[in-house]
């Protein structure tokens, strides 16, 4: 994934089951959308969330974060830059490796069907050739080294996520995405709390190609530079995106 992330260092996360702003100007000083989430998520509602972005935003970054097959299709991969796949580490075996080798699988075993406009993708793919298909999707979809550190969270609960890293096993994680994985995304999520600078600093020392990003209880631009000077690549600010959106403008740094 070629992207200068010298300058993103603000992403929005949208919701697709949750009502988008009235104004979506408020998103021109993001740097980029990833548009994501668990409850009540479908591939429609993911699509219309990324054309109303794009017909607001035409040129803006935008990602596809899905947490299921149901919530992708070859229409959201068309309408999106990225679709960036999480592999949880301190989640179940389903949400670390599960779904990527399902994925795989159909493509393999489906060689010669139609790779069909509006069938699901993660886990149920339709593909013309296998190896075809994945030449046609493989430049968008980029693996994300993943950590839930909140596990009352909505997101521990889906991935299986029942116990936070420690600093040891943060920098574990940043070590294996970067070295073994080879993924150029590193994703630290607190899920609705704000984790602090600690886990960051910790990780981002021994990342030096993949990118860090933060998620988790940002709500202001003094805690956006907090995170940023420990050393991520970017915050990742949702909640107030939807729920206070001039709490959201205060996240963005000037």
């Amino acid at each position: 994934m070629n992207l200068n992330w010298e300058e993103i260092t603000h992403v929005t996360k949208a919701d697709p089951a949750k009502e988008l702003p009235r104004d979506l100007g408020i998103l021109a000083g993001t740097d980029a959308v990833m548009v994501g989430g668990s409850d009540g998520v479908t591939a429609e509602n993911t699509l219309d969330t990324i054309r109303a972005i794009r017909g607001s935003f035409p040129d803006k970054l935008v990602f596809q974060e899905p947490h299921s097959s149901d919530h992708v299709s070859t229409d959201t991969i068309e309408a999106v830059d990225y679709l960036a796949v999480p592999a949880v580490y301190n989640g179940d075996r389903e949400h670390f490796v599960g779904k990527h080798l399902d994925m795989f699988t159909e493509v393999g075993s489906k060689p010669d069907e139609v790779f069909g406009s509006g069938l699901p993708v993660l886990g149920d793919l339709v593909a013309a050739k296998g190896r075809d298909a994945v030449d046609r999707i493989g430049d968008k979809i980029v693996g994300e080294g993943y950590v839930v550190q909140n596990p009352e969270s909505k997101a521990a609960a889906v991935t299986g996520a029942e116990s936070p890293f420690s600093v040891e096993q943060v920098v574990g994680a940043a070590l294996a995405t970067e070295n073994f994985y080879g993924f150029p995304l590193f994703y630290l999520e607190y899920s609705g709390t704000y984790g602090g600078p600690e886990d960051v600093a910790a990780a981002a020392r021994y990342l030096d190609d993949a990118a860090l990003l933060y998620g988790g209880g940002i709500e202001s631009e003094r805690q956006t530079r907090e995170i940023l000077d420990a050393g991520a690549d970017a915050v990742v600010v949702g909640d107030c995106f939807h729920d206070d959106p001039e709490r959201f403008r205060e996240t963005i740094p000037s």
